[in-house]
Order: structure tokens, then sequence, then C-alpha cells
């Protein structure tokens, strides 16, 4: 088990350690609902080092890009990032991912903890025109600051003015007193803020001035249980969950990452299940009575056939009801149908409703 530069941190808070993607990583420090809520209305701190990232160099650095993902990379201009994924050869997904532009032969890929060797080697397959790569997940740290309150609580931290960032850009910069950190406008949670990478070396200085600067402000450690519940509401996939090596990005709802204006890893498969349609597709629901669904429920129909299952499920901390995700039959995917989760052997009632649930 891997920990990372902030471990002895966490444990040192309280918080409560779990095995996550191989590392020792906090789940919870006060409890999960009072963590969401900090993070909806004012600020809180995620340690998310456990990600890997990937700089990828060189005059085919964005050919590279472009045959492996999914998203049209030649869209992004130097600061700015952009969603993806990495489509396996049978219509599934190697990974989902993040891609910044640093400049026009320099590239960081942003993947999940899980995933790091995994989509490294596969990038590496699709590497026969000599583009440097770098896997420099073991060295860096990140940390995501989130909430509507986290430009305020960093910004004299800094000479970058935070607030008139734009969404999924990125700018290289002074922070905390230490030069080139990455300070994105990016996050996981709906709930607005940044992620600062940097090197481990310099973990504890960044923490401290990150709290030390927040106090005003309430910020708070938060761990991974609330990121869950976070992402959950605004019906952002989770990996492993909501998306894998069997589903495919146009059954998970990812067309707009989808881009077909150029050749890419099983782009022609993806390109016909786009213009012909999928059997089943990735609903948002929420529960009409009371039940709360979990991973790997089943969701069936008024008759009891089995038309689905649930991908992830919680009780919303901000909208006090029970929500989920999950892949069913086409005929099901239309807002307002109404469903049924197994719970226990019980049909418990749910309808289908657009994404994000909080809005």
């Amino acid at each position: 088990m891997k920990n990372t530069a902030l471990t002895e941190r966490h444990v040192t808070l309280g918080a409560k350690m779990v095995p996550f993607a191989g590392y020792n990583m906090p789940v919870q420090y006060e409890g999960i609902n009072a963590e969401h809520i900090t993070v909806r209305t004012g600020v809180g701190v995620f340690d998310v080092s456990h990600m890997g990232e990937f700089i990828l160099k060189g005059e085919n650095a964005l050919d590279l890009i472009q045959r492996v993902t999914s998203n049209d990379a030649s869209k992004l201009y130097d600061g700015k990032v952009q969603y993806s994924c990495l489509p396996n050869l049978v219509g599934g997904i190697v990974d989902d991912l993040l891609v910044y532009r640093i400049d026009g032969k320099t590239y960081m890929l942003v993947v999940n903890a899980s995933n790091i060797e995994k989509d490294w080697n596969w990038i590496s397959k699709f590497n026969d025109k000599d583009v440097e790569m770098h896997n420099i997940s073991d060295k860096t740290s990140l940390l995501a600051i989130q909430g509507p309150k986290a430009a305020e609580a960093l910004q004299t931290l800094t000479d970058i003015d935070l607030g008139s960032m734009e969404y999924y850009s990125f700018i290289k910069g002074r922070f905390a007193g230490i030069d080139n950190i990455i300070v994105s406008a990016t996050g996981y949670t709906g709930a607005g803020g940044f992620e600062i990478y940097f090197e481990n070396q310099y973990a504890d200085q960044i923490w401290d001035a990150i709290f030390e600067a927040g106090k005003e402000f309430n910020i708070k450690p938060i761990g991974l249980g609330a990121r869950d519940t976070l992402r959950l509401e605004m019906g952002f996939c989770l990996y492993g969950n909501d998306i894998d090596d069997t589903t495919s990005p146009i059954e998970a709802g990812l067309g707009w990452i989808t881009k077909f204006s150029k050749p890419f890893t099983n782009s022609e498969a993806l390109q016909k299940q786009k213009e012909t349609g999928v059997s089943r597709k990735l609903i948002g629901f929420e529960m009409t009575e009371r039940g709360i669904p979990r991973h790997d429920y089943e969701i069936a129909d008024a008759e009891g056939n089995i038309i689905g299952k649930v991908t992830s499920g919680t009780q919303s901390p901000s909208l006090q009801k029970a929500i989920g995700m999950g892949y069913v039959d086409k005929a099901f995917a239309k807002e307002g149908t109404e469903v049924f989760i197994l719970i226990r052997n019980a049909k418990v009632a749910a309808k289908v409703v657009k994404f994000p649930f909080y809005r």
C-alpha cells in the first residue's frame, strides 16, 4: 500500500483511513455529510495525490493523443484542459482522463489512480513515433480545493487572479511561495474551485499555507467519501462503477467527448453505434419511495423484469433524497419513466431524471 506525501497529516487529523486504488487514503474526517455540505457551501481540501500524471513531449505528442483519446485535442490551446477518454478496441473505455496542453509540444495527462499502469501500457502501445513519455505520478502531489469560497480562500497565496480563471483552464505560476505550480480551475465536485499540482517535497508547506490562508473561511480537510457523494450529485461518472472496459462512451452519455472529426482507437465502431443507436443507456434516477440504491442492485420494470443495474447510488446530502445512476434498456431511459430498484428482494419505486441531480 502506497502513501501520499500527506498521509501522516491525515492520520494526525484523525481521518478514517482506507485502502483505495492501492493507496492509504482518508475516507472521512468529521463525517461524509458534514464534509459534503462544507464543500457545497464553503471550501474544503481533498488530497487526491493518488491520481496519475503523465507528461507527453515532442513533435508527435498531439498526434499520439489524437489517436488514443476520443475528444479532439487539436482544439486545445496553451493553458486549456479537456475531459476525454481512452477507448479500447472492443467498444469499452480503458479510462477517462484530463488532457492539459502546456505548449504545442508538451501535454500532461491526468488519469485515475487504479489505472496508472494500465493506461501507461495502453498509450505506450500506440507510441510508434518516438513521443517522449514520463510517468511523474509518484513524485507529484495533487490537492483539490473545492467550494464557492475556494478562490477567496486561496487568493492571498498567489498573484494569479483566481476569480477570473475560466473553467477548465490552468496557469503555471507562483503559489504559496513556490514557483512552477500548476493551478487548474477544474474539479470533480460541481462546487467550483481549483486543483493544484506540485512536487511531493512541497506537500507540507503547501498544505499548511492553504489551511492558514483559508482559516477565516473555515476551510476543512475532506475525505473521499464526500468526494463520491459530491460527484454523484453532478452525474459525473466514476471509473470502475459507471464506466469501464465494457461500457461504451455512447452508452454512458459521453457522446460530447467522442468527436468523429478525426480517427481514434475504435472510432469507426463507435461512430456506427452513435448512428444506429445503443441498446442500453446510463440514466440518473431518484427514489420516489424509501430506500437507498447501491452499486450492483438490479433495476426492474413494473412487471418485475430485470432491465438494468445500478452503478452508483447514495442518499444525497444536498437534496435529502436517494439518487443513483445505472444502465437500463433504452426503452426505459426517457426522463420521467418509472423504474424499480430491487432492494433486499423488494421492488422500490424510482423515476428517471436528467443530470445533474443538483443544480
